[in-house]
């Protein structure tokens, strides 16, 4: 693994991407929070005819490949960029075209002015036009440590600068009203994030190219706000998955494109960095939607899964409460659940003390389990006497509390009994038994 830090060949790409993804995941944490995630995707190609241009003047006025071709690319990376910016910022407000549309106008526009002058570039300068081929697509493994220079500089102004407006941002991100009667964000924040994220798409092309640029904006952000509701972590976890995954596409586009070779001898066969680096960008959004601990799928579904098995130990309860004592087979006739899942629940409910069965296949409740029980009932038949007094008809109250008795604690149900002046029957003249059963 050290080899990726040092070597000569392998450290430029490593460091370069890793660097280039800090920055990239720290701007696109402002942009995915003003909820303008497809700017990245239009400013990038955007960017493109400018890439073009930048490197026909680079042929015109005889530039190194290597040196002057990309500071002219960069520039007329930088000055399309901002021009596409401007363009949408217009269509917008005066032009009054929804933000998706106008993002849609400008991204095909101005590709489509990049391929046509790149047609232009092919026939006059080819060996300039192939050069263009890295910003489109991404070249991350020739990558030398001037890159690894100028990524870091550019990593080091972003933190630098949100560090130094932390304050100000958070309340132009999550209070605007606040911000706009303050003087936030007016003057000297906006247009500052604005030249930060367009120098961190138009440095980041580099790397991962024209078309994936938007992915290393998103991505990490995506994953970063699966796990946390706070500004300065989310920075904080954004730049972290960013970081690895500029180490993660390198490290898999070299091991990978070696493995490739030794399986498949005589073939050109390769991963290629730029990609792998969004890829794995992807995987940790991917990742994080689904196993975050609060807002994962994988977390809603057992909360969801949780609640619907306490739905069916509180209807068992207050079934064997009503009755005092039910028969096993003929109470799993009641429950819409499957005989495994019956049983089951059966077991947890013996093992919490709840229930007792006896030699016959009986279920009878214990102490706790008619406390529980009868606290069941209660927040029930108190509901149904809310419901009638609201006006509900006697015979839809009983579907509206079976529905809320799972969901209503016991503090509100006492609440509710002081507002209801204590009812001793509900409206099917059934009693309502006492707080504590």
């Amino acid at each position: 693994m050290f080899d990726y830090f040092t070597d000569p060949i392998l450290r430029g790409p490593t460091l370069g991407c890793m660097l280039m993804c800090l920055s990239a995941s720290l701007m696109g944490v402002v942009v995915f929070l003003k909820k303008r995630s497809l700017l990245g995707e239009a400013l990038s190609h955007a960017a493109y005819p400018g890439v073009v241009i930048g490197m026909g003047l680079s042929a015109c006025f005889g530039a190194a490949l290597e040196g002057g071709s990309l500071l002219f690319a960069l520039a007329g990376a930088l000055l399309f960029s901002a021009f596409g910016f401007k363009a949408i910022d217009w269509m917008e407000k005066k032009g009054r075209v929804s933000p998706d549309a106008a993002l849609c106008f400008m991204l095909a526009s101005f590709f489509g002015l990049g391929v046509l002058s790149l047609s232009w570039l092919q026939g006059a300068y080819p060996v300039f036009a192939r050069q263009v081929q890295l910003y489109l697509y991404g070249q991350a493994a020739t990558m030398t440590d001037l890159h690894i220079a100028v990524y870091g500089a550019l990593s080091l102004l972003v933190l630098g600068f949100l560090a130094s407006v932390y304050r100000p941002l958070q309340a132009a991100l999550f209070d605007p009203p606040f911000a706009r009667a303050a003087g936030i964000g007016s003057r000297f924040l906006s247009p500052a994030l604005f030249f930060l994220l367009l120098l961190s798409i138009i440095v980041g092309i580099r790397s991962v190219g024209v078309i994936l640029m938007s992915g290393m904006l998103i991505a990490p952000a995506v994953a970063a706000r699966q796990l946390t509701n706070r500004l300065g972590t989310l920075f904080f976890l954004a730049g972290l998955f960013g970081v690895a995954s500029g180490f993660l596409g390198n490290w898999a586009s070299a091991e990978g494109s070696d493995a490739l070779a030794m399986l498949f001898p005589g073939r050109r066969l390769s991963l290629p960095t730029g990609p792998m680096i969004v890829l794995f960008g992807s995987l940790f959004a991917l990742l994080s939607l689904l196993f975050a601990p609060k807002r994962g799928v994988a977390a809603r579904m057992f909360r969801i899964l949780k609640f619907r098995l306490r739905c069916v130990e509180e209807n068992i309860l207050k079934a064997v409460w009503k009755r005092e004592s039910f028969p096993i087979g003929e109470l799993q006739k009641t429950q819409h659940v499957s005989l495994p899942v019956f049983f089951w629940i059966l077991f947890r409910m013996r093992g919490e003390g709840w229930i007792s069965v006896s030699s016959g296949r009986v279920l009878t409740l214990t102490a706790d389990g008619k406390r529980r029980a009868s606290r069941i009932v209660r927040l029930h038949r108190l509901w149904e006497v809310y419901l009638s007094e609201l006006g509900w008809p006697e015979d839809r109250v009983h579907q509206g509390a079976e529905e809320m008795e799972h969901i209503l604690t016991a503090e509100f149900g006492e609440r509710l009994s002081v507002q209801l002046s204590n009812p001793l029957l509900d409206p099917h003249a059934q009693p309502i038994p006492e707080k504590h059963g």
